[in-house]
C-alpha cells in the first residue's frame, strides 16, 4: 500500500489542506491545479505537474477535490482519454448523482475504479484532517482507499454503490442550508428585540439548538468577517442539486429562493453564514 503513488487534482480551499494532509502523512504524492501558483507549496517534498496526462501516467490512486459537475466533467474527459488499467480514482468533489455514476461507469470500462467520496466539513476540519467522508463504490475500492483517507478525515463512512456518496452529502448540506439560514434569521430577530450577538449565540450554543454548524459560525457572526470557509455560492450549487435529486419539500423552495437571490445580489463569494448581510439588507429594502 505505502507503495502506491498518490496523485492528487485541485488544490483550492479545501483540496490544498486534504493534499497537505497526505504529503504529511509521508505518502509519494504527486499534485496538479490548473492555475499553477497555488501547486507552490508542495515543490520540497512532492512532485508537481504541469499536465493531467503527467500527473496520471505516474500514479496509482489519484484525488480530485473540483468545484461542481463542469469541472469533474472536464477533468475526467482527460483521463479517459489515457490508460488507466488498475489505478483507482476517488473523487472527492459535491457533484451530482449523475455525473458521478456516469463518470464511474466510463472509468470502469477503462479497467479502472472510482468512488465517490465527498466530505462534510469546511476548510478548517480539512486542515485538521476531521472531515467526514461519505463513500460510494464496490468494497474492495474502499478498503484500497481507506488508508488514505483515514488521515483526511475521521470518519469514513461506506454507503454503498457508486453515487451513494453523493447522496448523503447532498443530503447533510440541505440541512445545513436550513440550519445556516435559521441561524441568521435568529440573530437578526434578537438584535431586534435588543439582544446582542454574542448574547444571543452563547445561549444557542449552550443549549439544545447549538450544534457544530452554529458553534463554527459563530465568530464569524460576531466579527462580521465572511471570509469564506464555505462559500455561498457552493451552498447554492448543493441546494439545487439537492432538489434535482428529489428534495421536494415545503422549505426546499424557500431554500432556493433565498440563496440564490443572495447570490444574484452579489453575496455568492462570501461565506455561506453571510447570508445574514442578504437577509439584513433585504429587510432594511421591505
Amino acid at each position: 500500500m505505502h507503495m502506491e503513488r498518490i496523485g492528487f487534482i485541485g488544490l483550492g480551499n479545501m483540496g490544498r489542506p486534504m493534499a497537505k494532509n497526505l504529503e504529511k502523512a509521508g505518502f509519494s504524492l504527486s499534485v496538479y491545479n490548473r492555475t499553477a501558483a497555488k501547486a507552490e507549496g508542495f515543490k520540497m517534498q512532492s512532485t508537481i505537474y504541469s499536465s493531467i496526462k503527467g500527473l496520471i501516467e505516474n500514479c496509482d490512486v489519484i484525488f480530485t477535490m473540483l468545484t461542481n459537475d463542469d469541472a469533474t466533467k472536464a477533468v475526467y474527459k482527460q483521463v479517459l482519454g489515457l490508460s488507466v488499467v488498475g489505478k483507482l480514482f476517488v473523487d472527492m468533489s459535491t457533484i451530482s448523482q449523475e455525473a458521478s455514476i456516469e463518470i464511474s461507469k466510463a472509468i470502469r470500462i477503462k479497467e479502472a475504479s472510482f468512488i465517490d467520496a465527498p466530505v462534510a466539513g469546511s476548510t478548517k476540519p480539512a486542515a485538521e484532517g476531521t472531515l467526514i467522508i461519505m463513500v460510494g463504490g464496490e468494497e474492495k475500492d474502499v478498503m484500497r482507499a481507506r488508508p488514505y483517507l483515514e488521515k483526511l478525515g475521521k470518519l469514513v463512512k461506506h454507503l454503498g454503490g457508486n453515487g451513494q456518496g453523493i447522496a448523503a452529502k447532498l443530503s447533510i448540506n440541505y440541512f445545513l442550508s436550513m440550519i445556516y439560514q435559521g441561524l441568521a434569521e435568529t440573530v437578526l430577530f434578537s438584535e431586534k428585540l435588543g439582544i446582542s450577538r454574542s448574547d444571543i449565540l452563547e445561549i444557542i450554543n449552550e443549549s439544545a439548538s447549538g450544534s457544530g454548524a452554529t458553534k463554527a459560525k459563530t465568530n464569524s457572526l460576531i466579527a462580521n468577517d465572511y471570509t469564506p470557509a464555505f462559500a455561498l455560492n457552493l451552498m447554492l450549487k448543493d441546494i439545487l442539486l439537492a432538489h434535482r435529486a428529489g428534495a421536494d419539500y415545503p422549505l426546499s423552495q424557500v431554500l432556493i429562493d433565498t440563496y440564490q437571490s443572495a447570490h444574484d445580489s452579489g453575496f455568492g463569494s462570501d461565506d455561506v453564514i453571510g447570508i445574514i448581510n442578504y437577509l439584513k439588507d433585504e429587510k432594511n429594502r421591505i
